[in-house]
């Protein structure tokens, strides 16, 4: 099985981006981790990737959007992001 690709798109001080991380620390899952609030090249690719994205943070699970904190944290209850993380 090849790893999958997990991005996160975020700002400090970003509770719901902490939340999201967090999730994802505690299944051991490695993520590549972008800091949108300095870095107007990387808030720019985040909003041509996801369309009219204006909020943080903004989740990649193998180039596939998959939303916030609040989405990732409705797979986890629907039992389906253990699936999509490949766990």
């Amino acid at each position: 099985m090849s790893a999958l690709k997990v991005e996160i798109y975020t700002k400090m001080f970003c509770g719901y981006c902490a939340r999201a991380k967090r999730l994802l620390d505690d299944k051991g899952v490695e993520y590549n981790e972008y800091d949108i609030g300095m870095d107007q090249e990387k808030r720019d690719d985040m909003v041509r990737r996801k369309p009219g994205a204006s909020t943080v943070p903004q989740i990649f699970i193998d180039d596939r959007s998959i939303g916030g904190s609040d989405e990732l944290a409705m797979l986890e209850r629907e039992g389906k992001l253990d699936a999509m993380l490949g766990l």
